[in-house]
């Protein structure tokens, strides 16, 4: 006869209060410390200098078009691309987009709607001028030209 028993159905419970908390920090900790994805700018980006600029009031209004060469010249060609947030579209697929920016937007800020353009420094003015046709086809009169301060000497 042994002086010690040994349970042999002895279950520990794991103790599951604290669990809410610890799911409520980590969720908090991942709201925290992420960034929302911009636009994966897949032409080549090298604006024009100026010495006059005026910052944007409001950026919810704004919607970007790039206009470049291709960063994989290979896949796409070295001819120069426009991009709308992340895919290529042609010149008369500009209508299309705007009308989807201005669906985003409350029907009283839809009229506010500012098309600014990210244009490379050696693009050509003829895909451009066709990018500027469509815009005013599609009734988007504010259109911004994206650069870069110009360094005082």
């Amino acid at each position: 006869m042994s002086k010690f028993k040994k349970s042999s159905n002895t279950q520990q419970e794991i103790p599951t209060a604290a669990l809410p908390d610890i799911i409520f920090m980590l969720l908090f900790f991942f709201m925290v410390t992420t960034v929302m994805r911009e636009t994966d700018i897949m032409v080549k980006q090298q604006l024009p200098r100026a010495t006059q600029l005026t910052k944007i009031e409001r950026k919810s209004l704004v919607s970007y078009i790039y206009i470049g060469e291709p960063k994989n010249t290979s896949q796409y060609g070295d001819e120069p691309k426009i991009q709308t947030n992340d895919v290529f579209v042609d010149a008369n697929e500009i209508v299309q987009f705007v009308s989807q920016e201005k669906d985003k937007l409350s029907e009283v800020e839809r009229d506010q709607i500012t098309m600014s353009m990210k244009v490379d420094v050696e693009v050509k003015m003829g895909i451009v001028s066709d990018v500027q046709q469509e815009l005013r086809e599609a009734n988007a009169r504010k259109v911004l030209y994206s650069s870069v301060k110009k360094a005082e000497i």
